[in-house]
């Protein structure tokens, strides 16, 4: 790894409390519950902080949302989708397990996505209070992308049953060819960064654990609902996805922000309200 690519994601690493902010006007359901508590649930990786929020009157065998924040691989800091677990534990009637997994530069792929993976599976082992048949998935943007590669990784396995996987904005290519899409929030530049830092060895780059648009063999995949956003640069990694999907016979939800950027439900607070409500529909009533 080039020095300046590690000094550089070090200090994006560092500073994402403090850097990263969006979704404050959209702080409008949950606010009221409790901190969530944390947990440190074992995986493959070591232990992985899991923070989770759950409603006040679920009882036991309660339906899970496992939650995968953004940030490029390269940011950890779950805290920056506090409010989204905030609203979904508190409209859908979910726990939700908001993963704090580890991001580069201090390790590669694929160990984000097998913390992720573990982290789903525990909560589909049904002997922590949670409903192991209704555990559902998903993220932002490189959460996204995580979110579609537990389901891949969950289907290999066998590990679980996801009944639903919520990408949004996911970036779910690491292996073609950037394009430049002009003037945006995900410049070449940073994915070019992410696939040194965080994706190093470019033979792995095409797996589909690292980039599920590109795996030969979508069948047998949970529903999925599919965010994107018009100005986005990682739009096309969504949509593809989501016809692939439906070439499968999956069910798919495609549902497109027009006019915004990568932040699609901050830059737009009014439509991101049917948006959301939206999603924990769909969180609410998969089985």
């Amino acid at each position: 790894m080039r020095l300046d690519d590690r000094l550089r994601a070090m200090l994006m690493h560092a500073t994402a409390k403090w850097t990263v902010r969006y979704g404050d006007d959209l702080r409008f359901a949950g606010t009221d519950l409790p901190r969530p508590q944390v947990f440190r649930v074992p995986t493959r990786h070591g232990k992985v902080p899991v923070h989770v929020y759950r409603p006040p009157g679920l009882g036991t065998e309660a339906p899970a949302h496992v939650h995968f924040h953004g940030g490029a691989w390269l940011m950890r800091y779950p805290a920056m989708d506090d409010w989204w677990c905030r609203y979904l534990a508190a409209t859908a009637r979910v726990v939700v397990l908001n993963v704090d997994f580890r991001t580069g530069p201090y390790v590669t792929y694929p160990v984000a996505q097998h913390q992720c993976h573990d982290v789903a599976a525990w909560a589909a082992e049904g002997d922590n209070g949670l409903d192991g048949d209704r555990i559902s998935v998903g993220g932002f943007s490189s959460g996204g992308g995580l979110a579609a590669s537990v389901c891949l990784q969950a289907r290999d396995s066998g590990s679980f049953r996801p009944v639903l996987q919520v990408l949004g904005v996911p970036a779910l290519d690491m292996a073609c060819e950037v394009p430049d899409h002009g003037p945006g929030m995900i410049s070449p530049e940073l994915r070019r960064l992410v696939r040194r830092v965080y994706f190093p060895d470019a033979a792995t780059r095409a797996h589909p654990y690292a980039s599920p648009v590109l795996a030969p063999d979508l069948s047998g995949l949970p529903p999925a609902v599919v965010l994107t956003a018009e100005r986005d640069a990682l739009r096309d990694d969504g949509e593809r996805y989501a016809e692939r999907l439906r070439q499968e016979g999956i069910p798919v939800v495609l549902d497109r922000t027009p006019g915004v950027d990568h932040y699609f439900l901050t830059e737009d607070p009014v439509r991101a309200r049917t948006t959301m409500a939206m999603i924990a529909e769909a969180v609410a009533g998969a089985r």
